[in-house]
């Protein structure tokens, strides 16, 4: 399923662009406004500008003049001084100029219709006069004043002045055209925005829709699937618990005996499989051989895939070590041989193998188990599916749609891969592709047998708020030779442990009621009474990784009394001096 489409368009690269661009009205007003004083002020400021530059163009102008002069003023040439004068007539924006002596009467000079020469003048200040630039200069050779020159130019031509007011008019307009283009398509904008986020809202409401509609889908796969397996699961025990009340044939109840205990471990795997699936089981690698570890599922194999079913293990010596949780890869191992159970419902045999894979490159190590069948095989659109949790090709209540789900889970917690190859009417192969362990599995010591007179009699508090649960425990401690007493909860425990420590070992459940669960319980026996041993039981997934992160001894429910004496045995020894 895609991704909803949750996120406004400004989220979106094209939406930001829109958005740096979107202008409103009054926003398009103001810019408007401050664009018509810029121009104002770009006005004003050229004006200066330009007034300045030609005060400055007029001065060297008459400074020129008034060298040129200086020699014809000395020997009174005034041919000569008109000469010079004369050039200055090309140029159209010198309206008048004139040379005066020493005295300041008039020797020579030039001027437009418009405008008159001054019968005499003294040396001033440049002025501006309408649009017209003065300038007087003084002319002298030597420190000696010969007289001067007037000078006068236009500012600025009015089609040039206009020219350049034109062109900041056209800049404005331009850019108002531009402001009322963005202000026009803000609105525009604004409303395709209206109904893009309308869609959005509709398509996230039809994706909210289909994703309960799946979840409930899916809720039904998984409760019918767990029904059903379960529903198997108390059948086996319940007829065969009658069926023991019936008969005193020992072999007989021996049967029902191993067939309820294999009802209960199926039970186990499958609880195991939903925690897995939902990522609540706490992963313990250890280092395995896997030929041994597999041959030792033998009775497992057989018991749960049936007499119709032959087990073929090709397992040769010399496989390399893996490193992986050892229930973890029985239940992966377990989970493909049941499909492939199921991919023959007229019987079949499975074909367990085992082979070491070099590594190629930078790819480590590999041991690759393979599980082979020549069921029904899978079509080709589906095997992209089959990893995918609550999917099954069975029918509805006849799986949970888990088991290979909980494969590749465990596969990609222990660093590998789970492969798949299959092909209609000719059967499946599923692979778990591990890498490969440079350690070597430890050699299990053989402990001594104990018997329940061996034991050293030992008492026992046990903390456990179920009485049914707590008086199977009762009974298993009996059996196994301790005493034991009862408190209901871990607030009723630490009373009982504050009048007296008089206990051997404190055996408790994590989840209780009350202010204390186990986990409080344990780690304040630890810092109060640090030579009290202690254990911790649960079936609860989450708690169980709590203890393990503190590396603190626990049991997982349900377990077998030889799991009870030999946890309750290491526990002891640990705390146990020297």
């Amino acid at each position: 399923m895609n991704e909803p489409a949750s996120a406004s368009i400004f989220d979106q690269p094209a939406g930001r662009a829109a958005r740096l661009f979107a202008i409103t009205p009054r926003a398009a007003i103001l810019i408007a406004v401050a664009l018509l004083g810029a121009a104002f002020m770009l006005a004003v400021q050229n004006d200066r500008l330009v007034r300045a530059e030609k005060l400055r163009q007029a001065a060297v102008q008459a400074q020129i003049l008034a060298e040129s002069v200086a020699a014809p003023l000395a020997f009174d040439d005034k041919p000569a001084t008109r000469e010079y004068l004369a050039a200055l007539r090309s140029n159209p924006e010198v309206k008048a100029a004139g040379v005066y002596n020493e005295k300041g009467a008039f020797v020579a000079g030039f001027s437009t219709a418009e405008v008159s020469l001054p019968a005499a003048i003294h040396v001033t200040l440049p002025s501006i006069s309408g649009r017209d630039v003065i300038v007087t200069e003084q002319v002298a050779q030597g420190g000696t004043a010969l007289g001067s020159v007037y000078l006068r130019t236009s500012l600025e031509s009015w089609p040039r002045r206009a020219l350049r007011y034109v062109g900041i008019a056209l800049v404005v307009l331009m850019a108002s055209l531009l402001i009322a283009v963005l202000g026009s398509s803000y609105a525009s904008l604004r409303e395709a925005h209206a109904k893009l986020q309308a869609e959005i809202r509709t398509r996230e409401q039809a994706e909210e829709a289909l994703r309960q509609s799946q979840k409930m889908e899916a809720m039904g796969q998984l409760t019918g699937g767990v029904a059903h397996d379960f529903n198997n699961l108390l059948m086996v025990a319940s007829s065969g618990l009658d069926l023991m009340e019936r008969t005193s044939d020992p072999a007989k109840i021996e049967r029902l005996k191993n067939g309820i205990r294999q009802a209960v471990d199926r039970g186990a795997k499958l609880t195991q499989q939903l925690l897995t699936f939902a990522r609540r089981s706490p992963m313990h690698p250890e280092i395995i051989d896997i030929g041994q570890r597999i041959y030792g599922m033998d009775a497992l194999l057989d018991r749960s895939l049936g007499e119709h079913i032959v087990v073929d293990l090709r397992l040769p010596s010399g496989l390399w070590p893996i490193e992986v949780d050892p229930s973890q890869f029985e239940v992966a191992l377990l989970n493909i041989t049941l499909n492939a159970r199921d991919a023959m419902p007229q019987g079949g045999t499975i074909v367990i193998d085992a082979e070491n894979v070099a590594s190629a490159g930078n790819e480590p190590d590999q041991v690759r188990i393979s599980v082979s069948d020549s069921g029904t095989g899978i079509p080709a659109d589906m095997i992209a599916q089959v990893f995918e949790p609550f999917f099954t090709t069975k029918g509805v209540g006849q799986g949970t749609g888990l088991g290979l789900s909980q494969v590749y889970g465990f596969a990609r917690a222990s660093g590998g891969e789970v492969r798949i190859e299959s092909e209609p009417g000719r059967g499946t192969t599923v692979s778990l592709v591990i890498p490969r362990s440079q350690k070597l599995p430890a050699i299990p010591e053989r402990a001594a047998a104990t018997t329940p007179a061996a034991v050293k009699q030992q008492c026992i508090l046990l903390v456990e708020d179920d009485d049914h649960v707590a008086e199977m425990i009762t009974e298993m401690l009996v059996a196994l030779g301790y005493e034991s007493e009862r408190a209901v909860s871990a607030d009723a425990a630490m009373v009982r442990l504050e009048q007296s420590i008089s206990f051997d070992l404190v055996l408790s459940d994590m989840v209780m009621p009350g202010k204390r669960n186990g986990m409080d319980l344990v780690r304040e026996i630890n810092a109060r009474w640090p030579k009290v041993p202690t254990l911790l039981m649960t079936g609860y997934s989450a708690a169980a990784a709590s203890a393990s992160n503190d590396n603190i001894r626990l049991l997982l429910k349900p377990f077998a009394i030889e799991d009870l004496s030999a946890q309750l045995e290491a526990a002891s020894a640990e705390k146990q001096p020297g």
